[in-house]
C-alpha cells in the first residue's frame, strides 16, 4: 500500500482529534490466545462471562473478521490537569475515575471513528469495521504491536508521549498497509504501579487479578465486595486511577482540552452524602451520558456506602442507617457494614 495512503490516514485521524495512530497486521498472535486461555482457566475474569463467551473471536482479529488485513489503532488523550489522587485524601468525597467524570468516551470516540471510516471509504477505498472497547478485540496487544506504546506492569498501555491516559480504539480494514514498528518496553525496574494498587491486584509480572481490582469491584462484580477488600477501597466509588496516576511516564503527558473529557463540576469532588441519596431516577439524571450509568444505581450506591464506612465520618451514620431499609439487597448489605464500621465494630469480624 502506497505510503501516501498511510500518511493521509494518519493525518486525517490527527485532524479528527486522535492523539496517536499506528498500523499493525490484523493477524493474531498465538501468544494472545494462550494468555487469554490462562487468564480464563484461573477464573480471573470473575463475573465477566462475556470474556469466556467471546474467547475465540477475541484471540484473533481474523476470527472476528476473516477479511481484515490491517488494524489501525488509535489513541485518544484524556489526561487530567490536576493530581488524580487528590480526592483519595478527602474521605467525605467520592472518588470517580478520571475517565468517567464527563461524557462516555465510547460515544465520543465512536463518532470520530465513524468520521474517519467515512473519509477512508471515500478517499482510499477498502472495507472496514470500527471498534471502541465494546467488541471482542485484543486492543492492548494490537496497540503495542502498532507502536502506540507498551503494556506496563499495571497491564495497561503506556506511551512515551502521552503516558497512561489513552482511550484505545481500532479500525480493521481490508487494505494492506505497511505496519509500524512495535514499541519496546520502557518500564525497566520500576514497580510504582504495583506498589500503588490499593488492593494488591497486580503481581508485578504484568498480570492482574481483576477480582481484587477496584475497577472490577465497583463496575463489574455481581456478587458484592468481599469484606476484606472493603476497607482497602477508601473512597473509590467508580473505578480507580492509582496504578495509572503514579506512572513516571505521565510527566510527559499533556492535559486534554477536549470538552467531552474535562470533568463536570458536580463530579469533580462529589459529596458522599449527596450521592448516597440518589434513587434510580436521580441516578439516571445525574449520570446521563456518563460511563457511570453502566454500574446502575444499586451497585453505585453500594460502593458509596463502602466509602461512607471507610470515611470515619460519624455524621454520615444516619444516612447509612436509613439505607439499611433500601429496596436493594446489595445496598442493604453495604449499609449494614457501614453502620457497623462507623459504630466502631472491627470490619474484619463482619
Amino acid at each position: 500500500m502506497d505510503n501516501l495512503v498511510k500518511a493521509s490516514i494518519r493525518a486525517k485521524a490527527l485532524e479528527l482529534g486522535f492523539a496517536q495512530v499506528g498500523f499493525a497486521s490484523a493477524v493474531g498472535d498465538p501468544a494472545w490466545g494462550e494468555d487469554l486461555a490462562g487468564f480464563l482457566a484461573d477464573g480471573r475474569h470473575g463475573d465477566m462471562a462475556w470474556m469466556a463467551e467471546t474467547r475465540e473471536r477475541r484471540a484473533d482479529p481474523q476470527v472476528l473478521w476473516p477479511e481484515a488485513r490491517t488494524a489501525i489503532v488509535l489513541g485518544t488523550n484524556y489526561a487530567p490537569a490536576g493530581d488524580p489522587l487528590e480526592l483519595v485524601r478527602r474521605p467525605d468525597r467520592g472518588n470517580i475515575s478520571v475517565y468517567a467524570r464527563n461524557r462516555d468516551y465510547h460515544d465520543t470516540v465512536k463518532k470520530r471513528l465513524k468520521a474517519l471510516g467515512r473519509w477512508m471509504a471515500a478517499s482510499v477505498g477498502g472495507d472496514l469495521k470500527v471498534f471502541v472497547d465494546t467488541a471482542p478485540v485484543m486492543e492492548k496487544p494490537l496497540a503495542e504491536r502498532a507502536g502506540l506504546g507498551w503494556r506496563g506492569r499495571h497491564t495497561n498501555l503506556v506511551s512515551r508521549r502521552w503516558g497512561s491516559w489513552l482511550f484505545l480504539s481500532e479500525i480493521l480494514t481490508t487494505l494492506d498497509i505497511e505496519p509500524d514498528p512495535p514499541e519496546r518496553n520502557h518500564c525497566g525496574s520500576c514497580r510504582a504501579c504495583v506498589d500503588a494498587c490499593p488492593t494488591a491486584a497486580l503481581d508485578g509480572e504484568g498480570r492482574i487479578d481483576p477480582r481484587r481490582c477496584v475497577s472490577y469491584l465497583t463496575i463489574e462484580a455481581g456478587g458484592g465486595i468481599a469484606v476484606g477488600l472493603r476497607p482497602l477501597m477508601a473512597n473509590r466509588i467508580y473505578g480507580c486511577d492509582d496504578c495509572l496516576a503514579v506512572c513516571p511516564w505521565n510527566s510527559f503527558a499533556t492535559p486534554t482540552t477536549d470538552p467531552d473529557f474535562l470533568p463536570r463540576i458536580e463530579l469533580t469532588a462529589p459529596r458522599l452524602a449527596d450521592l448516597a441519596q440518589l434513587d434510580d431516577a436521580g441516578f439516571r439524571q445525574v449520570f446521563a451520558g456518563s460511563p457511570v450509568k453502566r454500574a446502575g444505581r444499586d451497585r453505585f450506591v453500594a460502593s458509596v456506602l463502602v466509602a461512607i464506612g471507610n470515611s470515619g465520618r460519624t455524621d454520615l451514620l444516619p444516612m447509612a442507617e436509613r439505607l439499611k431499609g433500601d429496596a436493594s439487597a446489595q445496598v442493604q448489605a453495604m449499609a449494614k457494614w457501614a453502620v457497623s464500621v462507623l459504630g466502631g465494630q472491627d470490619p474484619g469480624q463482619l
